[in-house]
């Protein structure tokens, strides 16, 4: 069971070689793994039962030994518990180096991390310390091949993004270096269910600080001392020269607007028109009791700020129920707001194409339409909207059930 996991070192010698799994760097955020994570030990599940192979989640900190279970729990089936004093708080260069080392003694073929503001900037600098390829804010992640003039190449991390500005979907591959490696954005993945059941073992991950130059030269990569078994390794040495930098104070601003947790999502485009009229947005998102999201259009218009954004280049939602308001409905609005359980459209054109994604439609003025949903949820009590909202959700990219032309 995952509460059950067990604890071994990564100096012994009893292990079996991780070779060629899939693995996730593990944020922690207040002492328990970052969501974004959770959602790419998901999918990652997925990616190794599809090669046949395992997962590893790869966790720096101090105290993080403690994380293993519920890691394990969410796909996991190696924890790698890299757990010292100086890595208690998030510092580019000693995260780098312990990754770094990490994997090129255990030799993964994928690596993941989410595209946080901690993750693009740790994975680019291991990539390059590896010298391999790395995607950034993919929106999906396939196995595949991939065809060249002189060779086929088989299951290939198939790394997806917007390009382009967001005018094309392009699908990125790393035939030749190893391992393959992505950031991915947060919400774009589902979170799965823990597993209680799952079984799982953390290891251990020896670091220590080296305190003299000539100590860090003898191991400088963190990867010296691999015993014939493929699983022991000495301890992976932090160099001086990674704390240059020092965490002196952490100042937490508290999330303003929480759009990925908001089971009602009201939200507006470029139709809305103005600042001003996001003040109708507001109030059927409060009448509801839900949250106001917004277009990128109406975001760079300076109506609303860029925490309401939904979208690939924005928050990727899947609320109860998600109204847009004013949207014209372009690719990315869609991609990121099409995973909900039930979605009302409201705009003037009955040709927009956000109405291929929309259970029900109304074609109208949002500006005559939405007082009219305010006042009869006000009559009715507000009855309709907790049974509209859970009455189940569709399969992915299916047709709207109807709409009201």
């Amino acid at each position: 069971m995952a509460d059950e996991a067990l604890t071994e070192s990564l100096s012994g010698t009893g292990g079996v070689a991780a070779a060629a799994e899939v693995w996730v760097w593990v944020e922690v955020e207040d002492a328990r793994p970052a969501e974004v994570s959770l959602e790419l030990l998901g999918r990652a599940r997925e990616l190794a039962d599809l090669l046949g192979t395992k997962v590893g989640a790869v966790v720096c900190g101090a105290g993080v030994t403690d994380l293993g279970p519920s890691l394990i729990a969410h796909g996991a089936d190696t924890v790698y518990a890299a757990d010292h004093p100086d890595l208690a708080a998030y510092l580019a260069q000693p995260y780098a180096r312990v990754l770094t080392g990490l994997i090129r003694v255990r030799k993964p073929q994928i690596v993941l991390y989410g595209a946080t503001t901690a993750g693009r900037d740790l994975a680019p600098r291991i990539a390059s310390a590896l010298r391999t390829g790395l995607t950034a804010d993919c929106t999906d992640l396939r196995i595949g091949g991939h065809h060249t003039r002189d060779r086929d190449y088989q299951d290939l991390l198939w790394q997806i993004r917007p390009a382009f500005g967001g005018n094309i979907i392009a699908t990125i591959v790393c035939p030749d270096h190893r391992p393959q490696m992505a950031t991915v954005r947060e919400g774009v993945m589902r979170l799965p269910e823990p597993d209680e059941q799952r079984s799982g073992r953390v290891l251990l991950v020896p670091v220590t600080r080296a305190v003299e130059l000539h100590e860090a030269d003898v191991a400088e990569t963190g990867d010296a001392d691999q015993g014939d078994d493929g699983d022991r390794i000495g301890p992976l040495f932090l160099r001086p020269e990674d704390f240059t930098v020092a965490l002196l104070e952490r100042h937490k601003e508290a999330k303003r607007v929480d759009l990925k947790g908001a089971r009602v999502i009201v939200s507006g485009g470029a139709g809305v028109g103005s600042a001003d009229g996001f003040a109708l947005i507001r109030e059927l998102a409060e009448t509801l009791g839900g949250v106001v999201g917004a277009t990128r259009a109406a975001v760079d218009a300076g109506w609303v700020p860029r925490e309401h954004q939904v979208g690939q280049t924005g928050t990727t939602v899947r609320p109860k129920l998600y109204i847009a308001a004013g949207i014209s409905g372009s690719v990315q609005h869609r991609a990121g707001m099409d995973q909900s359980a039930r979605i009302l459209v409201i705009n003037t054109d009955p040709l927009a194409p956000i109405f291929s994604v929309a259970h029900y439609g109304i074609v109208g003025d949002l500006f005559k339409v939405i007082p009219l949903m305010v006042a009869a949820y006000r009559r009715k009590g507000g009855a309709f909207a907790a049974q509209g909202a859970d009455q189940g959700s569709r399969a992915a990219g299916g047709p709207a059930e109807g709409a009201a032309r």
